[in-house]
């Protein structure tokens, strides 16, 4: 079947151009679990098309149901080991800086970090301050690691990698959640490396402009670039939805 190549079209918009039930087996294997000071409890799988998990939280902005919160909006929740620290200082700062691009995308905002509300206010005015920028979305309150473990937001780099508490530290991960609640895209870092905004923009794009077209984007794809058309499309069909399309493989 034929590889087709969408290009942009000037009818088309712009960014179109281009629980688990716990094991009775006790291998490490086949259970996942995290220690809390008092309680060692399965973690659930959370997979692409996961339906996201649901919680509420204290937030800089006030307490939040998640799912109420999300609405009928995209969201990305994006964790951070610990306040103040400089690496997440400069992440915050750059995506409070993106702010007006994922709003323009119908995408919310909300971190989360390992400390409590006290803590975080005072670290928004050091972000707002380090990056010139005014941070106005909400960061989550997760002193226990209770959402983090939900999430498996959590290092698992060795046996001592825990806190004071003997909690495992939170690493740097990235959820992408539709308006139906479903993960749809997930990236983690070590607490050592920064994430790339710009890529996290670029993500969305992808998938809203897959949602709405009914296409694939190849690699390094931003918006105005041309798109592949799923092969079950036949190369009239594609021609009549998109009009300008190439045959790459006959």
């Amino acid at each position: 079947m034929a590889s087709l190549i969408a290009r942009p079209s000037s009818r088309l918009p712009s960014a179109f151009l281009s629980q688990c039930s716990r094991t009775t087996i006790a291998s490490p294997f086949l259970r996942r679990s995290f220690a809390t000071p008092t309680t060692e409890k399965e973690q659930p799988r959370l997979r692409l098309g996961s339906l996201a998990p649901n919680f509420k939280a204290k937030t800089t902005q006030g307490d939040i149901d998640f799912h109420e919160w999300i609405g009928d909006k995209w969201a990305i929740l994006f964790s951070h080991p610990a306040d103040f620290t400089p690496v997440c200082t400069t992440e915050l700062g750059a995506f409070a800086k993106l702010k007006g691009e994922f709003d323009k995308r119908g995408v919310k905002l909300i971190g989360l970090s390992a400390n409590d509300l006290t803590s975080h206010s005072k670290w928004i005015s050091d972000i707002n301050d380090i990056s010139n920028t005014t941070l106005s979305f909400p960061i989550i309150a997760d002193p226990t690691r209770h959402i983090a473990w939900t999430y498996d937001m959590v290092d698992a780099q060795d046996t001592t990698n825990v806190d004071q508490r003997g909690i495992a530290f939170t690493i740097r991960s990235v959820f992408v959640i539709d308006p139906a609640k479903k993960i749809r895209l997930t990236m983690m870092y070590p607490a050592s490396a920064g994430r790339n905004t710009a890529e996290v923009l670029r993500v969305v794009d992808a998938l809203q402009t897959g949602d709405g077209k009914g296409v694939t984007t190849p690699i390094d794809w931003v918006p105005g670039q041309d798109v592949i058309v799923p092969p079950t499309v036949g190369t009239e069909d594609a021609r009549k939805k998109f009009g300008d399309v190439r045959e790459v493989r006959p």
